[in-house]
């Protein structure tokens, strides 16, 4: 089933917020987890503002990083 926009813009949201609160637990600003992603902190952004979702590998990379589940932060377990 294809989520609708509205809904799709919720998840990103979701799944932003989870990154947020996992990089301040860690200590980290925008600029310092973008350079462990490999990504620009401008990306970081756009993924805890909803406005863009991480591709795998960087999902991957933040599961080492901040010690938790793919499922965790895509908001599929709590």
């Amino acid at each position: 089933r294809v989520r609708s926009s509205a809904a799709s813009d919720v998840y990103k949201e979701d799944i932003g917020q989870t990154i947020k609160e996992l990089r301040k637990e860690k200590n980290l600003s925008q600029t310092q987890l973008a350079k462990l992603l490999f990504t620009s902190q401008d990306t970081i952004s756009l993924w805890e503002l909803g406005k863009s979702l991480p591709d795998i590998v960087s999902v991957i990379r933040m599961t080492q990083i901040f010690g938790v589940t793919s499922d965790y932060i895509l908001g599929l377990e709590k």
